[in-house]
């Protein structure tokens, strides 16, 4: 490609745009695990889409289901219609997710997107109870339409509005007040008149906070949440569009906790494909919509509902998939902690294959980033101050690939250092 031809992503495009910042490339083809520019490089992808393709780049079991789809005429654009692929879809949610967890909820199609998802629970959550304050917690990140903004904790986003971001309340979410105990604040607040909180009307959490800089909420944590929810009738959002569809192991990343939350969100990788697609889940005694009261041209992509189902049929009939996850999250785990022992002002945290390199000095993070991106690695910073290196691999990642990549990632890790 010439300079000219190059050159009109800067002159056309909106100064928004981030990544290609950050991977000042021009990509042309992907499979698996693996991205490859115009010219030639390849690059291990340890991004998957920001979590939208857990199941890979072009997944040959998902592709020839989309192209016998098409190819057959399969109806494309559906808006809420009822469609042979919509069909399929919820047998495979309710048969493949739902029954063997002993879940039951209803299936909302908002828009494509979690944002989507988000704004749907949001308001669904409002309706339901009458009332409008939602709890969220620090460092959430939920989305950057305006009501996920305001239950969104970074203060460069939510400057991003441009208009006053109300009804929520911000509360500090695992670990962040070291010495406090659980919810002790919470609880008194909820529960005192005087307090200056009114009752909310729901709380929305994320179980691991990837964009907050991979914070993970413990077992225990969830389940007390779950509960001083459950007392004192407050519904519990679980926003899983980036950390469900296995991504922490198994299918909800919830599941370790053993709690039932009353609305999920979910987006990213339910498509399986990374076609947009967005689902709210909710008990069935809260949906409470009048038809037509929350809707969106695109939440009928019956493209995405075929990937979708494919990938529910081929990924999460069994227990293998999630096994893996756990076994390759506990390895690339492992890596890290080696390079954390050999390492001053490095710790790491994670759970499944979402993991994280947390650097004291937020600049190394950045630089380990551009390094690896140098050597043929994408990954991505998180957090506060752009502290953590975050790894979110394909779930279908092999192990050699996983060798690969954490061998590139280390090699950063020691040119920062040494640099210093």
């Amino acid at each position: 490609m010439t300079i000219a031809e190059t050159t009109v992503f800067e002159a056309l495009e909106s100064n928004v745009r981030g990544y290609c910042r950050s991977w000042p490339a021009v990509f042309d083809t992907a499979r698996g695990a693996w991205l490859t520019d115009e010219n030639g490089k390849e690059y291990l992808d340890f991004f998957a889409g920001a979590g939208a393709l857990n199941y890979g780049h072009n997944n040959p079991v998902l592709k020839q289901s989309l192209i016998d789809y098409l190819l057959a005429d399969g109806i494309t654009h559906g808006l809420d219609m009822s469609t042979t692929a919509k069909r399929r879809l919820l047998e495979s949610i309710r048969d493949l997710l739902l029954t063997p967890r002993g879940l039951d909820y209803k299936v909302q199609f908002p828009g494509p997107t979690g944002a989507n998802a988000v704004e749907a629970a949001l308001k669904l959550a409002r309706k339901v109870t009458g009332r409008t304050t939602v709890l969220n917690f620090t460092n959430a990140f939920h989305g950057m339409t305006l009501g996920a903004l305001s239950v969104t904790g970074n203060a460069a986003k939510r400057a991003g509005a441009g208009v006053p971001l109300v009804h929520a309340h911000p509360m500090p979410f695992d670990g962040y007040l070291e010495e406090a105990e659980d919810f002790s604040w919470m609880r008194r607040a909820l529960d005192d008149n005087s307090s200056g909180l009114d009752k909310p009307a729901a709380v929305i959490v994320e179980t691991v906070q990837g964009e907050g800089g991979v914070n993970v909420a413990r077992a225990e944590w969830l389940r007390q949440l779950a509960e001083l929810c459950s007392d004192r009738g407050i519904l519990l959002i679980v926003d899983d569009v980036q950390m469900g569809c296995g991504r922490t192991g198994p299918f909800f990343s919830f599941e370790v906790a053993g709690i039932i939350p009353d609305i999920i969100t979910l987006s990213k990788s339910i498509g399986g494909y990374g076609l947009p697609m967005a689902l709210v889940l909710m008990r069935p005694e809260l949906d409470q919509w009048a038809p037509g009261e929350h809707n969106g041209t695109f939440r009928g992509n019956n493209a995405a509902f075929v990937t979708a189902e494919a990938a529910l049929r081929h990924y999460w009939s069994d227990g293998r998939l999630e096994a893996s996850t756990v076994a390759k999250g506990e390895r690339i785990r492992q890596h890290l902690l080696g390079i954390t022992e050999g390492f001053q002002g490095i710790s790491t945290r994670g759970r499944g294959l979402v993991q994280g390199l947390v650097f004291d000095d937020a600049s190394q993070a950045a630089k380990v980033c551009r390094m690896a991106f140098e050597d043929g690695l994408l990954v991505e910073t998180s957090g506060t101050a752009d502290q953590v290196v975050k790894l979110m691999p394909p779930l279908t990642i092999t192990d050699d690939e996983i060798t690969t990549g954490l061998g590139i990632l280390t090699r950063a890790v020691e040119v920062v250092r040494d640099a210093h």
